[in-house]
């Protein structure tokens, strides 16, 4: 299974910010919108950056509430590993637990094509299980 296939049931919307936007404000549109990370693109599609939920709490335990004013560029992961739409659901999987993050943005031919989020591929894996597992039972049952 692909990628492509999650996100052509999930969608190709992508939630931005720029660079300059505050953490607080980044925030706001986390809850807003109901997600843990945001992409950060300094221009049209070129991704710049990823703050998560993670990153602002990060800069919370270090500079108490007023981090909430400061950049998102100050906090953001700068480096952004990327997926391609033919890849495979368990290889961002088994990367993505690598690096220890959850959302991973998905290009097609160098452009933003979407986002997937560890709780996507979970739920399209144990999707996946379920369906073999009921194979094998109608199999067994008319053996």
């Amino acid at each position: 299974m692909s990628v492509a296939q999650i996100l052509s049931g999930k969608g190709t919307s992508v939630v931005t910010t720029t660079p300059e936007k505050t953490l607080h404000e980044t925030a706001q549109l986390m809850a807003q919108k109901g997600i843990g990370a945001v992409l950060v693109c300094a221009s049209a599609g070129e991704i710049s950056g990823i703050i998560s939920e993670r990153d602002i709490m990060r800069a919370i335990a270090g500079a108490g509430a007023q981090a909430l004013e400061q950049h998102v560029s100050s906090h953001m992961t700068q480096k952004v590993m990327t997926a391609e739409l033919n890849s495979t659901v368990i290889s961002v999987m088994q990367r993505m637990t690598a690096g220890r993050f959850r959302h991973m943005p998905v290009l097609r031919d160098g452009e933003l094509a979407g986002v997937v989020s560890i709780g996507d591929l979970i739920k399209h894996r144990l999707s996946e299980l379920e369906h073999e597992q009921e194979v094998l039972k109608e199999y067994i049952a008319t053996a």
